[in-house]
């Protein structure tokens, strides 16, 4: 059978294989298109109040089944059960938020010209396809799936092929919730699939949310067929303490910014650039911070880090670490993958490290943190943009006017002062360089699958 036709499902803490499925056929395929496409004809008009009850349903469902889906996260990924538990109640507040938003948020706006009455209006562009990751495999689909239904369109997913029981589960929760056929469906294909059928006529938009190189390929393809895209691509987050930061509180902060999800997040920080005048004192303290980090077994609720999603994941970041020590970087704690079953990689510090190394210039996604010293404050932004991407950044001064000052300078999507990043649907969330364009959540997120549409009457009298 060849590659494109089987996805597996295994469990990364044992290797064991889940469960396996044959890929969507061509006939499949051309159905589910098809059923998308006739969706949207009704959906589009559905009203606000009907689209409104049925995302609140949604949101019912997820909390309802809570603990089955968490745990089917944590057994195709590996996430720590707390956190996907977690992630599957991020995902029911955001149906909720676009359930009570949607309809403001997409409200006519009355504009003055020369007509008698102008005004924008933003009606659905058609069948989106999404493709999506396996970090957040429930998070990352809801956050682009809840605003684009309640906008009037339809969804196709293309998830990550390891997580194939995840990418049903949701399907299933949208038809639970009483979504008609066709609104939201999972096609279980290969990622060479879903470029192809970025050329089809009834795909109008693509969202896709993946690394860089993944980024590149889906918008040659989109660019040659002229369809809208959103990118959300690879992140080198920045984590800047300056020298009047609360120290404590970085440090806390800082491991959790690093390492939840077992460091396999865009937005993770991951290159922690630190002022000269307080360099020692942070790295003492985190490494004592990562050295007490409990790995183990994803199921158990006293485990922080889990093993990384594939065994092909830890061969690439054992790699990067191996590379950037031979450049002249030193490990400070962990550095190896933890022997035994899974495919698990202790938690591990390096200092010394350099922009030109891998830790810093490569997005890092794992368990590794790079310890990076600067002079100052100036310095200090300047390391910060020395990187291809710019997704998120994380700022740490008691300075606040100095902070919002630096912030504008920093060239990412959002930047956190005194915390850090995360999304969250009350705020819009993407990047600039490398980590893509578009924006997702917010009102911004909803207006990136609409036609902004001008509407004129006239003339004026």
């Amino acid at each position: 059978m060849g590659t494109e036709r089987l996805i597996q499902s295994v469990n990364p803490a044992s290797g064991e294989v889940l469960a396996t499925f044959d890929a969507a056929d061509a006939a499949q395929i051309e159905q589910t298109l098809e059923g998308a496409q006739a969706a949207f004809r009704s959906w589009r008009r559905t009203p606000f109040a009907e689209r409104t009850t049925l995302m609140h349903r949604a949101a019912a469902c997820l909390r309802q089944e809570l603990s089955r889906l968490a745990g089917l996260i944590t057994a195709e990924m590996g996430k720590p059960i707390v956190e996907a538990e977690a992630e599957i109640e991020k995902c029911a507040w955001n149906c909720d938020f676009y359930a009570d938003s949607a309809e403001g948020f997409l409200a006519d706006e009355p504009h003055p010209s020369n007509a008698s009455e102008s005004y924008v209006q933003f009606p659905p562009l058609g069948v989106v396809l999404a493709i999506m990751p396996w970090n957040f495999p429930f998070w990352q689909v809801f956050r682009f799936a809840a605003p684009a239904l309640m906008a009037g369109n339809t969804a196709l997913l293309k998830h990550a092929s390891n997580v194939p029981q995840c990418a049903l589960a949701i399907e299933e929760v949208f038809r639970a919730a009483g979504f008609p056929s066709g609104v939201f469906s999972a096609l279980l294909i290969s990622g060479g699939a879903a470029t192809r059928l970025i050329d089809d006529r009834r795909i109008v938009a693509v969202t896709l949310t993946g690394s860089d190189a993944a980024g590149r390929t889906v918008a040659e393809a989109a660019g040659r067929a002229i369809k809208k895209t959103v990118l959300e691509l690879g992140g080198s987050d920045p984590f800047i303490v300056l020298e009047d930061a609360d120290l404590s509180a970085a440090v806390e902060l800082g491991v959790r910014a690093r390492y939840q999800n077992t460091g396999q997040s865009c937005i993770a920080a991951k290159r922690f650039i630190v002022v000269d005048a307080v360099f020692d004192q942070f790295q003492q303290r985190f490494v004592e911070a990562v050295r007490g980090l409990r790995v183990g077994n994803p199921m158990a609720r006293t485990t922080q880090i889990g093993p990384l999603a594939r065994d092909d994941l830890r061969d690439t970041l054992e790699k990067q670490v191996h590379a950037s020590v031979q450049q002249g970087g030193r490990v400070l704690s962990g550095g190896a993958r933890r022997p035994g079953p899974g495919y698990f990689f202790e938690p591990t510090v390096l200092t010394d490290v350099r922009a030109d190394m891998p830790a810093s210039c490569e997005e890092v996604f794992g368990p590794v943190a790079a310890l990076i010293r600067v002079r100052d404050a100036q310095a200090a932004i300047a390391a910060a943009n020395d990187s291809p991407y710019g997704l998120g950044a994380n700022l740490w001064s008691s300075d606040l006017s100095r902070a919002r000052h630096m912030a504008r300078d920093i060239a990412a999507g959002q930047v956190f002062i005194n915390g850090i990043v995360a999304s969250d649907p009350r705020l819009p969330f993407g990047g600039v360089k490398a980590s893509g364009y578009g924006r997702e959540l917010s009102v911004y997120g909803i207006r990136e699958f609409v036609n902004v549409q001008t509407v004129w009457i006239g003339p004026r009298r």
